[in-house]
């Protein structure tokens, strides 16, 4: 199996806040879904705030750095065992929350 961040940009869901509720209970059915298949490993959504950026020596500024356009606004990660199965579950993700995913391979670590 591999593991696959399904993420989406921060202000990405435009909806009317009144319909906050009805696309929560959505995304919560995925999610549950998603538990049930076994597939499920994390994920949430990010607060909207200015991230703190930990540079190597240890010093703490503000971020994103300037020139990033887009700021993570909510992830998940699944363990599926193929690209085209976590199409499918970003697509069900998709169309509960309203906006677009990016999938990403997340790279294994044979330490881990």
């Amino acid at each position: 199996m591999t593991r696959y961040l399904i993420s989406f940009d921060d202000g990405a869901m435009d909806f009317p806040e009144e319909d906050l509720p009805a696309v929560a209970e959505a995304a919560h059915a995925v999610v549950r879904e998603a538990q049930e298949a076994g597939v499920w490993v994390f994920g949430g959504g990010l607060h909207t705030q200015r991230a703190s950026v930990v540079a190597p020596d240890g010093t703490v500024g503000e971020g994103p750095f300037p020139e990033t356009k887009a700021v993570l606004g909510g992830f998940s990660v699944v363990d599926v065992p193929s690209r085209e199965e976590a199409l499918r579950w970003a697509a069900r993700i998709a169309a509960s929350c309203r906006c677009a995913q990016e999938v990403r391979e997340i790279m294994d670590d044979p330490e881990i």
